[in-house]
């Protein structure tokens, strides 16, 4: 299985507390710093919609996705001071999306299954 056909993606969606957005987004280039030095990451990104923070993500397999969360655990702690996560989002591989029901199971994530798609070397 190639890297990309084994790619876990995470979608958290955040909402600012009221007046906190500032906030929240100060910790983004944290985030990203931190983010950057991963070698299992293939894309990282924040969106923001009015009050609303997506951050698109993706990882080589539930290891890679795991790792992210363990490296960035502090500072999403942080960020939860000042925004609400509202939805999460996992999409990937049955196999890989198995391995994290356990460790991700608690914050209640809508499980996305890859079926079919293009897959690249």
């Amino acid at each position: 299985m190639s890297h990309i056909s084994n790619v876990v993606s995470i979608h958290p969606y955040f909402k600012a507390h009221p007046g906190k957005l500032a906030d929240f987004k100060a910790l983004i280039p944290k985030f990203v710093a931190l983010t950057q030095e991963e070698p299992a990451n293939v894309y990282y990104e924040f969106t923001i919609n009015g009050e609303e923070i997506f951050c698109r993500e993706g990882y080589i397999g539930a290891e890679g996705a795991l790792t992210h969360l363990a490296n960035v655990r502090e500072l999403l702690e942080q960020g939860l001071q000042y925004a609400d996560l509202t939805r999460l989002e996992l999409h990937g591989p049955a196999d890989e999306l198995e391995m994290l029901k356990g460790p991700l199971g608690a914050l209640n994530p809508l499980w996305f299954e890859s079926i079919e798609g293009v897959k690249r070397s």
